[in-house]
């Protein structure tokens, strides 16, 4: 049997047990103790903390991630590390209370009912949970990949509500552990598969005053489309506008399913771009589209999910024209790394 370390949350006053093999955030979700944390690889840093008293692992932290220098301060990635002796941690970031639900973070099994090509290399997975996962609008989950120890994280795309049927967008990678090695080859319906959630804190539950800008890149809007189907069910903003970047129409998808929202919702506006395909939408980057259909964006709030480098030039985007930081709220695809997943619950 492993050993358990007993963790101390400085600021919560709560001390959760960790097996010497789990992480740190791994174990404070299990209990219900939100800690911030974002891609659960080790490679955004959302998820730092303090180490006040007591020694961890620090495992495959990446330098560009946590430094030597950051190490020598007593920082560790809070998704990565694991104890050594019994510890006290602070959180670098909000570990309070946000207005937000938070759920535990728990183990699923569930059953493949849909799978099907929706968009160019892109394909629809649909999974039967044996047990209901609450979640909020915007969160993911992560996927084990059967035989190899290693988890995937894609979010979620159907609304809250529908806690047993979990739709997800799965974009192909070549060469790629989870897609070309599973989901674009051997996975079939019936497949049995087991994952974990939820995870992230890129969300909106909460009705805001602010009209809304949602830009997503390829299959970046799963998460958009979570929060679309909640936004609009609970009336939680005023007006929303939901951009979908690709390349060709061949990228586009659940195109005819956002165009009906938008005739029922007359506060829901639809706006696909191409950028290297002439047809009778919009045309040129999703970002410069934006620009060019907002002078200004003051009083508005934004919600972003894709590849980094679309969710940087977005944000330049939307300061250029007057948002404010505070309210653009994003969700990056964070590049798997090659060595294997995060320690957690063996």
């Amino acid at each position: 049997m492993s050993e358990k370390y007993s963790v101390r949350i400085q600021g919560k006053n709560a001390d959760i047990a960790v097996e010497e093999n789990q992480s740190i955030l791994d174990a404070a979700l299990r209990a219900n103790e939100w800690l911030p944390h974002s891609c659960t690889q080790g490679t955004c840093g959302t998820c730092k903390l303090k180490v006040l008293c007591g020694e961890v692992d620090h495992h495959q932290s990446p330098e560009y991630t946590l430094t030597a220098e950051e190490r020598a301060d007593g920082l560790a990635l809070g998704c990565i590390a694991t104890p050594r002796s019994n510890l006290t941690v602070e959180p670098l970031g909000n570990a309070g209370d946000d207005g937000v639900p938070h759920y535990p973070l728990r183990d699923y099994e569930g059953t493949v009912v849909v799978l099907e090509d929706i968009a160019a290399n892109t394909r629809r997975l649909v999974v039967e949970l044996d047990t209901p996962m609450a979640f909020n609008a915007g969160q993911y989950a992560e996927l084990l990949v059967p035989e190899h120890g290693v988890a995937r994280q894609y979010s979620m795309a159907n609304p809250p509500t529908e806690t047993r049927r979990l739709e997800f967008h799965v974009k192909l990678t070549v060469g790629g552990l989870s897609t070309d090695g599973w989901i674009f080859s051997s996975m079939v319906v019936g497949e049995r598969i087991s994952l974990r959630g939820p995870l992230g804190q890129f969300n909106l539950v909460n009705k805001q005053d602010e009209p809304a800008i949602l830009i997503g890149g390829g299959t970046g809007l799963a998460p958009l489309k979570s929060i679309v189907q909640q936004a609009l069910a609970e009336d939680l903003v005023p007006e929303l506008f939901l951009y979908h970047g690709g390349r060709r129409r061949e990228d586009l998808y659940d195109v005819e399913y956002f165009r009906e929202l938008e005739r029922r919702y007359l506060h829901f506006h639809y706006r696909p771009a191409l950028s290297e395909e002439q047809w009778d939408g919009a045309i040129g980057l999703v970002t410069d589209v934006v620009i060019g259909d907002f002078s200004s964006c003051k009083g508005m709030s934004a919600y972003l999910c894709g590849p980094p480098a679309m969710v940087e030039a977005a944000v330049k985007a939307l300061k250029r024209r007057r948002m404010a930081p505070r309210l653009i709220f994003r969700e990056e695809f964070a590049i798997t790394p090659a060595a294997t997943a995060a320690p957690a619950v063996p």
